[in-house]
C-alpha cells in the first residue's frame, strides 16, 4: 500500500511552480510548443512564417515570423502568466477570434526550457531581445520586423518529463504535422519547416487548391470534390475526397473551425455519416474542410490544447456538415460535367438466336423505346446449345460488331464488318474480312483458321447508336459508347479521354439502390413516418440517461417513427417502431436511436439501416455477372449511369467503372517513344 500523504497546511504555490503545472496540460511534447507559437505568429498578422527545429525539437525550435511585432515595454508581460492581449473580458471570452488566448503559453514554455523572444514593430529602428522569463531584462537587439522565438533544451529542469518523449524522428513526426495542419488552413500565409539545418518543406501562398494537393498528394489532388455551401451563420467549404481517394488511415482528415484544428465528435460523425453509403469496408475518407460561423456560437476553451470544440447546437451544426458533403459526394461523372444527359437514342436491335430465359432477364427497356425487346442469354463461358450443325469438336462464338464510324479517330481504323470467332475446344478459330478484304484472326486455341467460314452459336447483336465527332468532342455522354462485354462482368466503353470499364452488376446495383431510396422518399414526402404498432411492447432495463433522452426527446423520436416511453425510472417500453424495421429487434434499436439522438440531436439509425435493407434487395435484383447485354442494353446502362447520383461507387463502397486514359495505352505499346 502506498504511505499517506504527510499532513500540510494549506498555501500558495510559487510561481514557477503554478508555471510547470500548466506546462504539463499545454507543453506535452515539441509538437505543442510549435503549436502555440504558430499560432501566435498567426494571431501578429504574419504573411511569412519559418520553423527550424534540431534534435526532433527537443534540442531547439525556432520559429520566426514577419507579424506586428512586440513593443519592448510589452515584452516582459508576454512570457509572465495570464497575460495577453487577445481577451479583456468575458465578452472576449465568449468571442474569441484568435487562436491563442490563454497567456499562459509563453510562460508555461519558459518554465520548461530555456526561451529567448526577439521582436520588432514596424515603428522601430531595431529589435529587442529577453531571455529567461518575465523577469529578464530587455536588451536591444538585431532583427527584421516580426518575432523570432527561440526555445531551447526542453524539459531540461524537468528530466522526469524528457524521459517519455519518443526519439528524434517520432517527436520530428509530431511537429511536422501540427505544421502542415496550420499551413493547410492558412494558403495566404508561406511556411518553411527545416529540421537540422536541412529544409523538408516550403510552401509559398497560393490557393487552397494547390495548398491541399502539396500536403496531401496528387492522389487527393485528382480525386476530390469542391464544397462551399452556406445556411444561415454557417459556411463550410473546401473540399472532400472522392471514395477512390480513401486511405487504410485516418491520417488525411483535416477539420477546421473558425481557422482553428479541431477533432470533434460531432463534426467527425457527420462526415463519416455522409460517407456511408460510397466508402468501401474500413477505408477512411480524406477531406480538408473547414467550418466558419458566429465565434458566439461555439466554444473553444473546452480543452487546454483547444483541440476540442463545444457548439451552442450541435444538431444543426451536424445537420448543415451531413447534407453538404452528401450532396457533394451524390455527383458522378455526368453531373461533374455540369447536366444530366438526355437519353440515348434507341439502336435497331436485331432478334437474338440464343435463347432468352425470362427467370434470368433485368431489362433497361424502360429507357429504351417501347418496341424494344431484351436480348440476355447465357454465358458463352457456361455450357453451350449446339446449332446450326456443329462438327463436334468446336464449341465457338461468332459475333459480328458493326462499325463505329466517328467512334474511332477518323473513323478509318476498322472496315464495315469484321467477325471474330471465339474457339472454345481444340479446333482453329475463325474471321471474316476486315475492311482491306484480309481474313480476320480466329481468337482460339491456335489462333488460326483465318478466313474460315464462322462455325458455333451466334450471339444478341443490335447495331451500336452512331455517335457524332461533335457530341464526342462535347463529352455530351462522359462514360462515352459501349463496346463490347468482358467476360462476361466487365462493359468496355470508349469516350474522348480513352477506354472506360464498367462493372456491369456494381453499376447496376447503384442504380436500383438509388431508386429504391428515391421511392421510398417521395412516398413518405410530407406525410408521417409510417409506424408499425406492437402488438406487445418490448420493455427493458434502461438507466437514467436513458430515460432522461426518452422523456426529453419525445417530438424527435416520433418523427422518426418510435414510441418509448417511460414506466417506472428504470424501465422503456417500445411500442412503435418505423414499418420498414418492424423485424428489427425492437430493444436494440430503441437503444441506438436513443443513444444518437442524445450523442448528436438526430438520428441516423433509420437511414443507416434503411439503406441496409435497400442495398440487400438492390443487390439481389441488379443483373448477374456472365448475363449477356446487347450493346443497346450496355449504351443504356451508361446513360442511367451518368444520370444516378452516386454512380460512381456501389453501395457497398466499391468502384462501378475506371478511366483507362489513351496516354496510359499509348504508353503500353510503346506509341510516339
Amino acid at each position: 500500500m502506498n504511505a499517506p500523504a504527510p499532513h500540510r497546511p494549506i498555501q500558495a504555490l510559487p510561481d514557477q511552480l503554478i508555471s510547470q503545472i500548466a506546462a504539463g496540460e499545454v507543453v506535452e511534447r515539441p509538437s505543442a510548443v510549435v503549436k502555440e507559437l504558430l499560432e501566435n505568429a498567426l494571431d501578429a498578422g504574419s504573411t511569412q512564417i519559418t520553423v527550424r527545429l534540431e534534435e526532433g525539437g527537443v534540442k531547439r525550435i525556432a520559429i520566426t515570423d514577419n507579424g506586428r511585432g512586440i513593443a519592448p515595454e510589452q515584452m516582459p508581460l508576454a512570457l509572465a502568466r495570464h497575460a495577453t492581449s487577445k481577451i479583456a473580458s468575458l465578452d472576449d471570452l465568449e468571442n474569441v477570434h484568435t487562436l491563442g488566448f490563454r497567456g499562459e503559453a509563453l510562460a508555461s514554455i519558459a518554465s520548461v526550457a530555456a526561451v529567448t523572444l526577439t521582436s520588432r514593430t514596424a515603428d522601430a529602428p531595431h529589435a529587442w531581445e529577453i531571455t529567461g522569463s518575465h523577469l529578464g531584462t530587455v536588451t536591444p537587439s538585431s532583427g527584421a520586423h516580426g518575432t523570432t522565438i527561440d526555445v531551447r533544451d526542453l524539459y531540461f529542469n524537468t528530466p522526469a518529463r524528457r524521459k517519455f518523449l519518443k526519439s528524434e524522428q517520432t517527436e520530428f513526426g509530431h511537429c511536422a504535422d501540427v505544421v502542415r495542419r496550420i499551413a493547410l488552413a492558412r494558403p495566404d500565409v508561406a511556411f518553411s519547416l527545416a529540421h537540422n539545418g536541412k529544409t523538408v518543406d516550403h510552401w509559398m501562398v497560393g490557393e487552397m487548391a494547390k495548398r491541399s494537393a502539396q500536403i496531401l498528394g496528387e492522389n487527393f489532388a485528382t480525386a476530390r470534390l469542391p464544397i462551399d455551401e452556406n445556411a444561415g451563420p454557417l459556411r463550410i467549404h473546401g473540399y472532400a475526397g472522392l471514395p477512390t481517394a480513401s486511405k487504410a488511415r485516418a491520417d488525411g482528415q483535416y477539420f477546421y473551425v473558425n481557422g482553428r484544428f479541431v477533432r470533434d465528435k460531432v463534426l467527425m460523425h457527420a462526415v463519416r455519416a455522409a460517407y456511408e453509403d460510397v466508402l468501401h469496408g474500413d477505408r477512411f475518407p480524406s477531406y480538408v474542410l473547414a467550418l466558419d460561423l458566429d465565434p458566439a456560437l461555439v466554444d473553444v476553451n473546452v480543452h487546454p490544447s483547444k483541440i476540442e470544440v463545444r457548439f451552442r447546437d450541435s444538431r444543426a451544426v451536424h445537420q448543415f456538415v451531413f447534407h453538404a458533403v452528401q450532396r457533394a459526394l451524390a455527383q458522378t461523372s455526368a453531373t461533374s460535367h455540369g447536366s444530366v444527359p438526355s437519353p440515348l437514342p434507341a439502336a435497331d436491335g436485331l432478334t437474338a438466336t440464343a435463347p432468352w430465359r425470362p427467370q434470368e432477364q433485368t431489362s433497361f427497356g424502360s429507357i429504351l423505346n417501347p418496341d424494344y425487346q431484351p436480348t440476355f442469354s447465357a454465358s458463352p463461358f457456361g455450357q453451350p446449345q449446339r446449332q446450326f450443325g456443329d462438327t463436334g469438336n468446336h464449341g465457338g462464338v461468332a459475333q459480328s460488331t458493326e462499325r463505329y464510324g466517328a467512334l474511332f479517330s477518323g473513323g478509318s481504323a476498322f472496315g464495315a464488318r469484321a467477325s471474330y470467332g471465339v474457339d472454345g475446344g481444340d479446333g482453329a478459330g475463325s474471321g471474316g474480312a476486315d475492311g482491306n478484304g484480309q481474313g480476320g484472326a480466329g481468337l482460339g486455341g491456335g489462333m488460326s483458321g483465318a478466313g474460315a467460314a464462322g462455325a458455333g452459336y451466334a450471339l444478341p447483336q443490335a447495331a451500336p447508336y452512331i455517335a457524332s465527332s461533335a457530341a464526342m468532342a462535347a463529352e455530351e455522354f462522359p462514360l462515352g459508347f459501349a463496346l463490347a462485354q468482358l467476360h462476361g462482368i466487365y462493359i468496355m466503353a470508349q469516350n474522348s479521354k480513352g477506354l472506360v470499364l464498367v462493372d456491369m452488376h456494381a453499376a447496376h446495383e447503384r442504380i436500383l439502390y438509388e431508386q429504391l431510396k428515391n421511392a421510398l422518399d417521395a412516398q413518405v414526402s410530407g406525410q408521417d413516418m409510417q409506424v408499425q404498432q406492437l402488438l406487445i411492447p418490448v420493455t427493458f432495463y434502461a438507466d437514467a440517461v436513458e430515460v432522461g433522452t426518452a422523456q426529453e426527446h419525445q417530438e424527435t423520436l416520433h418523427s422518426l417513427g418510435f414510441d418509448i416511453a417511460a414506466l417506472s425510472p428504470t424501465t422503456l417500453a417500445v411500442r412503435t417502431v418505423p414499418a420498414l424495421l418492424k423485424n428489427a429487434d425492437a430493444q436494440t434499436l430503441a437503444r441506438d436511436v436513443l443513444r444518437d439522438v442524445r450523442e448528436f440531436g438526430g438520428s441516423r439509425v433509420l437511414i443507416e439501416r434503411r439503406n441496409e435493407l435497400l442495398g440487400t434487395l438492390a443487390c439481389h435484383t441488379a443483373v448477374r455477372a456472365n448475363r449477356i447485354l446487347s450493346v443497346q442494353e450496355m449504351n443504356a446502362l451508361l446513360r442511367q449511369m451518368e444520370s444516378t447520383e452516386r454512380a460512381d461507387q456501389c453501395n457497398h463502397g466499391r468502384p462501378t467503372w475506371v478511366q483507362v486514359e489513351i496516354n496510359a495505352l499509348d504508353k503500353l505499346f510503346l506509341r510516339g517513344q
